[in-house]
């Protein structure tokens, strides 16, 4: 919502809301630390990678890099995911390549095509990791959202900072963007991941590159370079920051339309802002919704999460470290 980041009389009158929501996450969380609730450990360690945040900061794209990185130490890794705006009502299961993200959600899709790891949907979590774990071992599971989701106990925390937007107007729900306290919670975490923008001295900067354009009919891959003109949309979480991509590349962007994240795509959705003599563009998280009913001018644009080797190398060896993996292939 546009006014958790800017001033507005709208934020002072949800206050009140913002302090009772508040109240009720430090109890919880409470309950769980101090064991009046119960939580759950699971049989290999869990990484978990979420955001203080309501909206898009970059998790995926990060879970990606840190899945790629973990295989290429020789680690067997799985993932889970809420599957959020999938509509099945049969959970867990597991999501291959080819799944269909209206039954699954778009991101486990996406994570799946990116990474040909094992992924596990399902609202309970635990669900999710016995079934991952009964079918495939795995040595390390990350969690791709579920900071908040105390019933799970976790390894290690790694919290997506948006670079540009920060953390709002600084309110809780429903006053502002937060779901917790970045003061308070950040302190707890393991590593907090500054996507875009300038990082802070104590969090690890990262940027999401684009380079190329992904033909949705043929599979045809051309450098960003090759285009001029286009018109772009984005179902994502701050459809903006893609926008911006393809400007910093040095893309026109005659149109563009905006949808809600984890938008549910239908052909006529994107009718009046497809022109066949023009090039349109979209998300890789879009891509996946819209491969069944894609036209020969669509194109996705793959980005890719990159952090400096030295912090990321050191990132990677942290988490190693701390989840006890004695063994494993030097990168």
């Amino acid at each position: 919502m546009k006014f958790w980041y800017q001033q507005s009389w709208l934020q002072w009158l949800l206050l009140p809301l913002a302090w009772l929501f508040q109240f009720i996450t430090f109890l919880r969380r409470k309950a769980y630390q101090t064991g009046l609730f119960a939580s759950w450990k699971a049989p290999c360690p869990v990484v978990v990678v979420g955001n203080l945040s309501v909206g898009g900061n970059g998790k995926t794209p990060l879970v990606v890099c840190l899945v790629e990185q973990l295989q290429a130490r020789g680690i067997r890794v799985g993932v889970i995911s809420r599957g959020y705006g999938g509509e099945s009502n049969d959970y867990p299961f597991l999501v291959c390549a080819s799944a269909d993200p209206r039954k699954t959600g778009d991101e486990p899709v996406l994570i799946a095509k990116r990474t040909a790891v094992p992924v596990a949907i399902s609202p309970n979590r635990r669900e999710s990791i016995e079934l991952l774990y009964k079918a495939y071992h795995p040595q390390i599971i990350i969690s791709d959202d579920g900071l908040q989701h105390y019933k799970l106990q976790r390894d290690v925390e790694l919290v997506v900072v948006d670079g540009e937007r920060r953390f709002g107007n600084g309110h809780l729900l429903p006053a502002g963007p937060l779901r917790e306290l970045p003061q308070q919670r950040l302190a707890t975490v393991d590593a907090v991941i500054c996507n875009g923008g300038t990082a802070q001295a104590d969090e690890i900067a990262m940027q999401l590159t684009a380079k190329m354009a992904v033909n949705l009919s043929t599979g045809e891959q051309r450098a960003l370079t090759e285009f001029s003109q286009v018109n772009a949309v984005a179902g994502i979480g701050y459809p903006p920051r893609f926008f911006a991509t393809l400007q910093q590349q040095g893309l026109t962007i005659l149109e563009q339309q905006a949808f809600a994240d984890h938008y549910a795509f239908q052909a006529a959705d994107l009718a009046k802002i497809d022109h066949k003599d023009i090039p349109l563009f979209m998300t890789e998280k879009d891509a996946v919704k819209c491969a069944a009913f894609a036209q020969e001018n669509w194109w996705y644009v793959p980005v890719t999460a990159e952090i400096a080797h030295n912090e990321l190398t050191s990132l990677i060896d942290k988490i190693i470290a701390k989840v006890g993996i004695a063994t494993y292939k030097e990168s």
